[in-house]
């Protein structure tokens, strides 16, 4: 077992990236230990194939320098937020027993998105109760919760919480981003175009990440929505 300092949990693969890949990249260089569980393969998405989504989602994990990357296997679209589901999380939880977990946008334009986000604080919650038993390779795991969930912001604009400076981490981003490249902008491409894959799409993600940079006085943010206060002992800790 790799345990980890930092989870992250995404419906698709590139969520993480889009929506926190510098935080990501921030906290692995300070020495933590960052894992990405990808619910599903995208395999409804307009463009790509789902073995070619799990090549990139690969990629991008070299270029973050992950400890940890897996997929559920879940059904794009179509996964719950139901026992059977979180039962799956809760076994992921406990096998990698991080002290943050970052999910999904609580609400954003896809469906998936904010049910992931629902699914994932669920199930670190109920990780926690004892009754509750899973098991790994025939070991019965032990309850595990998370001291802190966060929910990064994606397409819809959400008011933060808090927001992170990822200046020093930006070009990591944008390279762990074009690892997704049958997802994004590409002339020479003859798939279906998508929301995502228009011209537009990725300067919107740096106008963002700008904008939520601006308000903390750096170059480039990243925003988080909390589940509870944060507190603090030290004001000049605050920035």
């Amino acid at each position: 077992m790799t345990k980890l300092d930092v989870l992250v949990f995404a419906a698709h693969p590139d969520d993480a990236e889009l929506g926190c890949s510098g935080t990501i990249a921030a906290q692995i260089a300070q020495g933590n230990k960052v894992g990405i569980v990808d619910f599903t393969q995208g395999e409804m998405g307009t463009r790509g194939t789902p073995e070619l989504r799990l090549q990139e989602a690969e990629d991008a994990a070299k270029i973050l320098g992950l400890a940890a990357r897996e997929n559920m296997g879940f059904q794009d679209v179509f996964f719950k937020d139901d026992e059977e589901h979180q039962l799956k999380l809760i076994q992921v939880i406990r096998k990698y027993q991080p002290e943050i977990v970052l999910a999904n946008a609580i609400n954003d334009r896809h469906p998936d998105h904010g049910k992931g986000s629902s699914l994932a604080s669920k199930a670190c919650f109920m990780s926690g109760l004892t009754k509750i038993e899973t098991f790994q390779d025939g070991v019965m795991q032990s309850p595990w919760r998370p001291k802190f969930v966060y929910h990064y912001i994606q397409n819809n604009y959400i008011e933060p919480d808090f927001i992170v400076d990822i200046s020093d981490f930006w070009e990591i981003k944008i390279k762990s981003i074009a690892a997704f490249g049958s997802q994004f902008y590409n002339p020479k491409s003859q798939e279906p175009a998508s929301f995502i894959s228009s011209s537009e799409f990725l300067p919107f993600i740096e106008s963002r990440a700008r904008e939520l940079g601006h308000r903390i006085n750096t170059k480039y943010g990243e925003g988080f929505t909390v589940e509870r206060f944060i507190g603090v002992s030290n004001l000049f800790d605050l920035k």
